[in-house]
């Protein structure tokens, strides 16, 4: 059989958005009037449309799966006669630096706590997990901070260790974008969720040689996972207006690791922004986030408006 007769196939079942706004349930909007500010990211256009035609639908499928999981814990323990503990169900967020992950993981979690089955959501970025600046200075990574090697992953496992094993209060480190730093002796406490949210550039990552046969990575504890994607030349361009709009705010701050950024005109931040972008986000990108796309069991697709065009939703 040719490669041409089976390119065909995929593990994937491609829905347009018009198709998959069908799925959407109007009574669910409620929840967000109040909410727009506080869940649109940085230069991302998010309006109640988008929220009605492609989260609203996700968050109905996921409420699915989620419902289905309780009930296989319901048969499980009448199974063994004995009651078996419930566990938060886990999602993972992955994609690239300005592709939206945080509003994604934000509407999503707002969006799933307003369901009856599970109200409690938590939302836990792999920010926190980064090795501390002096840590990364140490070892010579700051420029390579993002990267697999600039993650505690093996704190991170162990927080989603005990998480999936239904500890009741379970902590994570704090991360401070404006500071650009881990927040020494700050913790997030995640207690007794339905579901945890984990949202972060490298959710998806494994080692291609794993040191052991049976090797556990972070991907294993969850339950269903999205990547976010979008073409190269729109991250870059969305990255660069990022960039630029910090600049006028966030930079401007004497407080901020980037506040010697602060000053920059406007063809000196595109300038900086697009050196950034191809000596650490681009090669990240290629080399580390972007392979992890079809190990999600949804992919979003971004078009150049920052908007969903299609998803991609793994077969059953």
């Amino acid at each position: 059989m040719t490669f041409e007769k089976t390119a065909r196939y995929s593990p994937y079942q491609t829905i347009d958005r018009v198709d998959w706004a069908r799925r959407s349930d109007d009574a669910m909007l409620h929840v967000f009037e109040q909410d727009m500010d506080a869940l649109r990211g940085m230069n991302e256009p998010l309006n109640i449309k988008e929220i009605t035609e492609v989260y609203v639908p996700l968050s109905r499928l996921i409420n699915f799966y989620v419902k289905a999981a309780q009930e296989l814990y319901a048969a499980t323990s009448s199974f063994l006669g004995s009651t078996v503990h419930k566990v938060p169900y886990i999602i993972g967020i992955a994609g690239s630096v300005a592709v939206g992950k945080s509003t994604t993981a934000r509407v999503l979690q707002r969006l799933l706590s307003a369901w009856p089955d599970h109200p409690r959501v938590d939302l836990v970025t792999t920010d926190g997990f980064l090795y501390p600046n002096s840590v990364l200075e140490s070892r010579q990574l700051m420029n390579r901070k993002g990267f697999p090697e600039s993650y505690d992953i093996r704190g991170l496992m162990h927080f989603l260790a005990e998480v999936k094993s239904g500890r009741e209060r379970v902590s994570a480190p704090v991360y401070s974008h404006l500071e650009y730093d881990v927040l020494p002796g700050q913790r997030q406490w995640v207690e007794s969720p339905d579901i945890v949210i984990v949202e972060g550039i490298n959710v998806l990552q494994v080692k291609q040689r794993p040191e052991r046969e049976d090797a556990v990575f972070v991907s294993d504890f969850f339950d269903f996972s999205i990547y976010v994607d979008a073409k190269e030349h729109d991250l870059r361009q969305w990255y660069i207006e990022r960039f630029k709009r910090l600049r006028a705010t966030a930079f401007q701050d004497e407080d901020s690791f980037f506040h010697r950024y602060a000053s920059l005109s406007d063809e000196e931040s595109v300038q900086m922004a697009t050196y950034i972008w191809n000596t650490i986000n681009k090669p990240n990108l290629v080399e580390n986030i972007r392979p992890t796309r079809y190990r999600a069991n949804l992919i979003l697709e971004k078009g150049k408006d920052h908007f969903v065009k299609s998803v991609q939703l793994r077969k059953i």
